[in-house]
């Protein structure tokens, strides 16, 4: 075959490009210190790369985006409990200050209202926030855990399913002290009140499930056994013996306690709601035939309407199956569907990894703590009520001439006062050392949230290291699988280019012969 100078040139302008080629190639592996620019420089690299690259994508988002957010998440969480904790410390401290019956009047009442401060602030910490999301309220983050002013003036009606068992039930002192109201030095000698005698107090024991919200609404109550049929609706059961039409509303907390302490007398099953302090009174006869009905593992549930809310109470739908009526006669259901307790909010921080972040409403804040301040307060309202009457008394007592008919006759207003006072003052006592107990058991609870917390910030703390760890290993490969040898692409494209410049200065000097010159 005869090689003509036209194929020489294009041999050698075919391999000098080539040359070229090879050049460009190591330049940009060299700019942009990569291996690839074009998937087909090696399918094999450019498979892996994809993988390792989505690899390092989901480490990124789990280690820099959703880990920060989860760890955010449980320390406010941790804030907002620690800070419970203290205040329960000081509310036990101070039902223990208070326990004390050597305490004056004066004295316990400085305590309830310090009591009242720190139950304030129990409640209004519920409302704490993360990126505008309540932690506290499972999956309704929009919503505070307590009403607010606004929303408590809007007056929302809401009837509630309160599910108790017969270890919620509790026992109370009630003294009958009526036939001493508004006994006072000036009308002492009143038709109702001459012949007052000590024989008048009493004091009885009222078995009693005291609800989670006072200021109820006087609608009919329920207790049985509540369901949710196939069409979302409430369906009640009576429980053998207990039925609800039995349930009598009385007018004041005062008559309740004396239809059932009457009942208790006769040895007859009386049942009494008091919308007023939200208690459902049982006599000893009824108690007994609901306890022989029920075992202890029993939920019984309690249906009952509260319209009128104040600042700091804690709303229903994150506890109850609730529906709530608004001005407008518009109605919503909440927890008909699904059990209010099970709304765990979870991050994804790892390959098929999450952790739970938030705590529930009712692992933290209890109605408890509320309700057993508003005991305390009534109490001590009697007592202060007893207490001023029999100071009164003394003080007229000591006005009068020892022997006359006056006299004797305060003296036996002033006993059946003072035998009352006794009774107030004992049930007082009671409730502040029954309180310390309760409280102790609320700061438990809380103590077991920040316990629970705490777990999932470790457990969060080590799945972080292990995703710091795995972030580095993958983009180690991801490097070793991508990124050039600047080293060896540096020695490769210097020799590249001496061998392109020798092949031009190679292909000159061939090229400068031709057949012309032989001719």
């Amino acid at each position: 075959m005869r090689i003509t100078n036209r194929i020489m040139e294009n041999n050698s302008l075919y391999n000098i490009n080539n040359n070229k080629i090879l050049q460009d190639k190591l330049s940009t592996q060299m700019s942009t210190t990569k291996k690839l620019t074009r998937p087909s420089d090696d399918p094999v690299t450019a498979i892996r790369a994809l993988r390792l690259r989505t690899s390092v994508s989901e480490l990124t988002q789990y280690y820099e985006k959703n880990a920060p957010d989860a760890d955010s998440w449980l320390s406010i969480t941790e804030g907002a409990l620690s800070t419970n904790a203290e205040v329960l410390t000081d509310l036990v401290k101070k039902a223990g200050k208070a326990a004390n019956k050597e305490k004056r009047v004066e004295d316990l009442n400085i305590l309830l209202q310090e009591m009242k401060t720190l139950r304030n602030e129990y409640y209004s910490t519920g409302n704490v926030d993360f990126a505008g999301r309540y932690v506290f309220t499972g999956y309704r983050t929009n919503t505070t855990l307590t009403f607010t002013e606004e929303d408590a003036a809007k007056g929302d009606s809401y009837n509630m399913t309160e599910p108790v068992k017969l270890k919620d039930f509790d026992t109370t002192s009630y003294t009958d002290m009526s036939t001493l109201a508004g006994l006072t030095k000036s009308n002492y000698n009143d038709a109702k009140y001459v012949k007052v005698t000590e024989q008048d107090v009493t004091n009885s024991t009222i078995h009693r499930i005291r609800l989670s919200y006072d200021k109820l609404s006087a609608a009919d109550i329920k207790i049985g056994t509540a369901t949710v049929d196939a069409g979302g609706n409430e369906v009640f059961k009576d429980i053998q013996g207990i039925a609800s039409a039995d349930i009598k509303t009385a007018a004041s907390a005062e008559a309740g306690y004396q239809q059932i302490a009457a009942a208790n007398k006769a040895g007859t099953a009386a049942m009494a709601y008091i919308p007023e302090t939200g208690e459902l009174l049982f006599s000893d006869k009824a108690y007994e035939t609901l306890s022989k009905a029920v075992k202890d593992d029993t939920e019984i549930s309690i249906n009952y309407t509260k319209s009128e809310w104040e600042k700091g109470d804690l709303r229903p739908e994150h506890y109850f199956r609730s529906t709530v009526t608004k001005a407008d006669g518009t109605k919503t259901k909440f927890n008909f569907e699904a059990d209010v307790n099970d709304q765990v909010i979870e991050y994804d921080v790892g390959y098929n990894q999450t952790i739970r972040v938030n705590t529930m409403a009712n692992e933290a804040f209890s109605h408890g703590l509320n309700r057993d301040i508003e005991d305390l307060e009534r109490a001590l309202s009697s007592l202060q009520e007893i207490s001023a009457t029999m100071t009164d008394l003394s003080r007229l007592k000591k006005e009068l001439t020892e022997g006359t008919a006056d006299y004797e006759k305060v003296e036996k207003q002033l006993d059946a006062a003072t035998k009352a006072y006794n009774y107030a003052r004992e049930n007082i006592h009671t409730k502040f050392e029954n309180s310390i107990t309760s409280m102790q058991g609320y700061l438990d609870d809380t103590n077991i949230a920040v316990t629970d917390n705490g777990t999932r910030s470790s457990r969060l703390a080590l799945i972080s290291d292990r995703l710091m760890d795995q972030k580095t290993t993958f983009k180690t490969l991801q490097s070793e699988n991508e990124d050039a040898d600047i080293a060896e692409v540096t020695v490769e494209l210097t020799s590249s280019k001496l061998t392109y410049e020798a092949a031009l200065m190679a292909t000159g000097k061939i090229l400068q012969t031709s057949l012309m010159n032989y001719i």
